[in-house]
């Protein structure tokens, strides 16, 4: 899971600019149906998001509480890149960047944050990591990293925000940021920090368990956009 943190706004930018193909969507949920019933507990989920401070509501009837509707008045304001892990055992620690994520930048933090986090949060046991189809991700070199450590690895199709929950998850920490007013990036991270660690394992929980009634949404939609 990526985020963008701003000190001057707190924004979620909108991840329904572009309607899924509904034909790549059906694929991959046929694909990942059985997947996703029986390894739930096993799935670390991560995803990116840009957030800014002052943010306002522009919601559709019913939509007041969508963190996808927020909307951010400031341009330009300061940013920081962190990056963190969540599963139904709860979340794993976060690291903040300084550098373009390439695929060199992307394997430094799986093997020092990632691997870490999962022996936090599985153990022993095994798991499957998710993650979009970003560059960094998807790089031949990042994919023979996964081989070489033997983690098996769940992509996201593009533009499908209902099949992520690490969404709603990102929308959970932005309202508990809400009314937060870091004045520099150091109290922006410590801002982070602190609401990260207020996530409970019950709501990673909830957020993983509702999995396949995405999928099933999406199923009876046939690819089309769902309420999630």
């Amino acid at each position: 899971m990526w985020g963008r943190f701003t000190k001057s706004g707190l924004q979620l930018e909108s991840v329904l600019q572009e309607p899924l193909h509904t034909d790549v969507c059906k694929t991959w949920v046929s694909a990942e149906h059985s997947l996703c019933q029986a390894t739930l507990e096993q799935q670390t989920a991560s995803e990116a998001s840009r957030f800014k401070k002052d943010w306002t509501a522009a919601e559709k009837r019913g939509e007041a509480h969508n963190p996808r509707c927020l909307r951010s008045s400031v341009k330009f304001p300061q940013s920081v890149m962190v990056w963190g892990a969540m599963s139904s055992a709860g979340v794993g620690p976060l690291c903040f960047l300084r550098s373009k994520v390439n695929a060199a930048v992307y394997q430094e933090v799986l093997e020092h944050f990632m691997l870490p986090a999962a022996d936090q949060l599985y153990g022993d046991a095994d798991f499957i990591f998710q993650q979009d189809l970003a560059p960094a991700h998807s790089a031949k070199a990042t994919s023979t990293w996964f081989k070489d450590h033997g983690i098996p690895v769940l992509n996201w199709p593009a533009n499908s925000p209902d099949l992520k929950p690490i969404e709603n998850l990102w929308g959970i920490v932005k309202r508990k940021m809400r009314y937060a007013r870091p004045k520099n990036a150091e109290e922006l991270k410590a801002t982070i920090r602190a609401t990260w660690a207020l996530i409970t394992p019950e709501q990673c929980h909830r957020l993983i368990d509702s999995m396949p009634r995405r999928i099933a949404a999406v199923i009876q939609a046939k690819g089309a956009p769902t309420k999630y």
